[in-house]
C-alpha cells in the first residue's frame, strides 16, 4: 500500500471500522485512497482531523462538514447509505477503542502535523442551560431552530408553511398538494364541522389553523413557544381575515386552562416534550378535549438507539428532542385516559417530504447562504440529507395517531367503521 497521507488515514479508519473504508478519501496534500466508484470525503485541512481527534464519531464529522473543513464530492446521501448498509449487514464490526487505539491515533496525528488545541465548535451548535424540559429551557430549545428567521422557512417550505410530513397520493405529487392533502386528512380524522372549537398544540406557522378555519369553519386556538412563528401566524390570520375566529398565543402546553375543546391536534410537537414530561403532555391532551372529542397526533418515532436523533441533531437541530417506539407513545396516551382508534404509519411520506425540502434548498442555495451564512446552509444540507435517509431506511418513523376521550359510559361516540378515515 502506498505510504501517502490518504492511505495512512484510510488504513487507520479501516481498523476503527473493522473493514475497508466504503468511500473514497482525499487529503489536503492531494493524495487519494479508497474506492474510485464511491463518493469521496475531502479533508481540506489538518483542522478537519483535529475535530475528529477531539470529538470522534458523528459530532466531529458534523463539525468538520458544517465548517467546510471536510467536504464530500459526489452524492452525499450515497455516502451515508454505503456506511449504514455495512453497519446493517455486520460487515463493519464495532471495534472497541482502547488505550492502544488512542495511542495509535495520537502517533498518527503527530506524524501528520495534526496535533494542537481543540478547534472551537461552530456557533450554530445549541448551548442550553437550566433544568431539562423546564419551561424556560424548552423556550430556548425551540428558539434555537424555529426562530432562525421566518424568511428561511418561507424559502424552504411550500405556501402552507407546514413543517411536518406531507401525505402523498403518489411520489410525483407536488409538495404543496401533498401538504394540503395531509391537512385535509387531519381535519377529516378529527371530524371537524363549522362552529367546532379546535386546539392546535405546537401550531408552527399556522398551516392547520388556517386550513381548518377556511375550509371547515372552525374556531381555533393555536399555541407555540416560537416568537417568530407567533408573528408569522398573526400576519397570516390578518391576511385571510380570520382574526375573529382564530387566536394564536405564545404559550407552553403546561399553561393551558381554557378547556374543553371539541378537538385537539398536535402535529410533530410531542417529540419536544421529553420522556419524563410525556405523561403530563398526554394528560393535557385528555384534559383539553371534551368527552367524545378526538385527539390527533402526528409524531416521529425511533427505537431505543439515539432517542434524541444522534449527536448532530441534538447539537444543531433539535436539542432535548426525545423520540420513542410508537408503542410506548400509545402506552402514555392510554394511561392518560384516551382510547386509541387508529395508528397510521407515514414513514415513506416523510422521505418524499424531506427530499422536496432538500431539492428546494439546493435550488435556492445562494439565497439560503445570504440568510444564514455558509455554515448554517451546510447544517441544513446535512440535516435534510441525513433525515431523508433515516426515514428511508426505517431508522425513524412517523405516525398519525387518532384517539378519543371516551364518554361517561365508556363509549367513544365514533362510528365502528373507518368511514372517518
Amino acid at each position: 500500500m502506498p505510504n501517502t497521507t490518504a492511505h495512512r488515514l484510510a488504513s487507520f479508519a479501516g481498523k476503527l471500522l473493522g473493514g475497508q473504508l466504503p468511500v473514497g478519501l482525499r487529503t489536503w496534500d492531494g493524495t487519494r485512497a479508497g474506492p474510485v466508484d464511491a463518493p469521496t470525503v475531502v479533508l481540506r485541512n489538518r483542522r478537519a482531523l483535529r475535530r475528529l481527534l477531539y470529538a470522534p464519531g458523528e459530532l466531529g464529522l458534523a463539525r468538520a462538514y458544517v465548517t467546510g473543513d471536510l467536504d464530500v464530492e459526489g452524492d452525499l446521501a450515497d455516502g451515508f447509505r454505503r456506511i449504514w448498509a455495512l453497519t446493517r449487514t455486520g460487515e463493519i464490526n464495532r471495534v472497541k477503542i482502547g488505550p492502544r487505539t488512542w495511542w495509535e491515533a495520537a502517533a498518527l496525528a503527530a506524524r501528520l502535523g495534526v496535533a494542537g488545541l481543540p478547534p472551537k465548535p461552530p456557533a450554530e451548535e445549541a448551548r442550553l442551560s437550566g433544568k431539562l424540559h423546564s419551561p424556560r429551557r424548552d423556550r430556548s430549545a425551540i428558539a434555537h431552530h424555529y426562530d432562525s428567521g421566518n424568511a428561511l422557512f418561507q424559502l424552504l417550505l411550500d405556501d402552507s408553511m407546514a413543517y411536518s410530513s406531507a401525505y402523498f397520493t403518489s411520489p410525483s405529487q407536488s409538495l404543496g398538494q401533498a401538504q394540503h392533502d395531509k391537512l385535509e386528512m387531519v381535519c377529516r380524522k378529527l371530524g371537524l364541522r363549522p362552529g367546532m372549537r379546535l386546539l392546535d398544540i405546537g401550531c408552527g406557522w399556522g398551516s392547520l389553523l388556517v386550513h381548518a378555519a377556511k375550509h371547515h369553519g372552525v374556531e381555533a386556538v393555536g399555541i407555540t413557544l416560537s416568537a417568530e412563528q407567533l408573528q408569522h401566524v398573526r400576519a397570516r390570520l390578518a391576511q385571510h381575515d380570520l382574526e375573529d375566529r382564530v387566536e394564536v398565543r405564545r404559550q407552553d402546553y403546561r399553561e393551558l386552562t381554557d378547556e374543553p375543546f371539541d378537538a385537539v391536534a398536535s402535529i410533530e410537537m410531542g417529540e419536544h416534550v421529553g420522556e419524563v414530561n410525556y405523561p403530563e403532555y398526554a394528560a393535557t391532551l385528555h384534559r383539553m378535549v371534551k368527552p367524545g372529542g378526538r385527539v390527533l397526533l402526528q409524531q416521529m418515532s425511533r427505537g431505543a438507539d439515539a432517542p434524541g436523533g444522534g449527536a448532530f441533531i441534538e447539537r444543531y437541530i433539535a436539542p432535548d428532542m426525545t423520540m420513542r417506539p410508537v408503542g410506548r407513545t400509545l402506552d402514555h396516551l392510554e394511561a392518560a385516559g384516551l382510547e386509541i382508534r387508529d395508528v397510521h404509519p407515514m414513514r415513506e411520506h416523510y422521505v418524499w417530504t424531506v427530499r422536496a425540502w432538500a431539492d428546494t434548498l439546493e435550488e435556492n442555495w445562494a439565497d439560503v447562504v445570504a440568510l444564514i451564512g455558509e455554515t448554517g446552509a451546510r447544517v441544513w444540507r446535512l440535516y435534510l440529507v441525513g433525515g431523508a435517509l433515516a426515514f428511508e431506511e426505517n431508522r425513524m418513523g412517523v405516525d398519525q395517531i387518532l384517539g378519543v376521550r371516551p364518554l361517561a359510559d365508556g363509549t367513544s361516540g365514533m362510528p365502528a367503521t373507518r368511514e372517518w378515515c
